[in-house]
Order: C-alpha cells, then structure tokens, then sequence
C-alpha cells in the first residue's frame, strides 16, 4: 500500500499564501478603481415647503477620470428626478408627470492650488480632496421637488432618481472617444420606488 503525506508547513505553502494574498490585493484594487455609481438611499418626505428629496450615492470615478480631472478636465455631472403618476389603463404611454427635478454639478482640478473645485448650481465650493468633493456631490438634502398640494392622498406614484455623468458638457475629442466606453459614460441605474402620501 503506498501513501502519500503533504506537508503545509514547509516553504513551498508560504509562498503560495504570498501569491494567493497578493492575487487577492490585486484583484480587489483592479475592483475598486471601476467606475460606478450607484444610488444607495433616496426617499420623499412632505413638510410646510412642499415636497422634499434627500437621497445618497455612492460615487468611483475610476482612473481614467481621475487622471483626467488631474490634467485640468472639467467632469460635468446631472442628477434627474422624476414623479410620475402612471396610467395603467392607457398602457403607460401617457403618464402624468408630476415633478422633474435636474441639479447640475462642475468639478474640476486646480494645480496652483491643489483643490478641487466643485460648483453646484450656482454654488463654488473648493475642497482639498477629491474625496471630499464626491462627499458633498453625493448628497442630496431637502430638495423641495413639489407642492403639497401636487400629490393627492391615497394615489400611488412612481419615483425614478439617477446620477450620471454629462457626456455632451465634454470637449468635443472626448466626445467622441466616449462612444462606447464604460468610463466615459458613468452612469447609475434609474432607481425607482413607489411614493404614497
């Protein structure tokens, strides 16, 4: 009878465990630098204003556009947001669109200073980090998106929210090499879910 014993303590397994820990560095780098944004949280809530949005994203610019916002590029980003009330019985195509909400944002790289510049509307902030740029760019506070009086008690609607880049607010070379590349048309999902007042 002939059996075989291996040994996992010698110094061939260390540097396989080197190897698969350092594969697994690699691998989750090579994720983490991905382009992507995602809707995390967004809700409605009424008050004497009207209508409120507060909604959180989770943004990752990936290399391609950081290196790009470094070199002097301008990154324009849109939020839209829409309140339908849907019309089943004719099929959907003629919806009535209750609220449209769209809050533009500019960011870019000041090499003199080494800050981010990141505008809001007609709101310029300079920040020190990009991290703390995506911070702010990645709330959504109290945004008044109607009157009280504009949702009806007892219909149900439909909310839809999406961050994504602006591919038309590029310079024109950039336009067109965007065609078809996942970093140059960042985008999240529409996030939908049903409002109720």
């Amino acid at each position: 009878m002939v059996s075989f014993t291996h040994c996992w303590k010698g110094p061939g397994f260390r540097s396989l465990a080197v190897l698969l820990a350092a594969w697994l560095l690699f691998v989750r780098v090579g994720v983490a630098s991905e382009p992507a944004i995602h809707v995390r949280s967004a809700d409605i809530t009424a008050s004497a204003d009207g209508v409120l949005l507060d909604a959180n994203f989770q943004i990752d610019l990936g290399d391609t556009l950081e290196e790009a916002l470094a070199k002097g590029l301008s990154l324009h980003f849109v939020a839209e947001f829409d309140l339908i009330y849907e019309r089943w019985y004719l099929l959907n195509l003629w919806n009535q669109n209750i609220a449209s909400f769209e809050q533009r944002y500019r960011l870019n790289y000041n090499a003199l200073t080494r800050q981010y510049r990141l505008t809001i509307g007609a709101l310029t902030q300079n920040v020190e980090t990009l991290q703390d740029a995506l911070q702010i760019m990645a709330k959504i506070r109290s945004q008044v998106i109607a009157g009280r009086d504009d949702l009806k008690a007892g219909q149900v609607y439909t909310a839809q929210l999406r961050l994504r880049l602006d591919p038309k607010q590029l310079p024109k070379p950039f336009q067109i090499s965007s065609l078809g590349s996942k970093s140059w048309n960042l985008s999240s999902d529409w996030y939908r879910w049903t409002v109720k007042p």
